[in-house]
């Protein structure tokens, strides 16, 4: 508006200059709107999954508990593959000769 009342060179240009800033603050808005609907999206599909591994959770929950937790002592498994160990010792290991050993 100022160029075509102060009718100068440098009115224009500046005139110019204000439009091009709206233009590029509109495409700003367009990629942030843009921006926030992909965020939206996301999400929406965050939250789907929460729910699903939440339902998956609940379902999981009752196995848990009908097991108890009976856990092994790491001594027993020890006691246990010594005692695998000695038999193969005194059998020997199957499929291989003790000649070739």
């Amino acid at each position: 508006m100022a160029a075509t009342v102060l009718n100068s060179a440098e009115a224009v240009s500046m005139s110019v200059y204000v439009v091009r800033a709206f233009i590029q603050m509109r495409e700003q808005l367009a990629a942030n709107a843009a921006i926030l609907k992909r965020l939206a999206e996301i999400d929406k599909t965050l939250l789907h999954h929460n729910h699903a591994l939440k339902v998956i959770w609940q379902k999981l929950q009752p196995c848990f508990s009908r097991c108890p937790g009976r856990r092994k002592r790491r001594s027993d498994s020890r006691e246990k593959s010594n005692k695998v160990i000695a038999r193969r010792g005194k059998r020997g290991l199957r499929g291989v000769s003790e000649n070739n050993s």
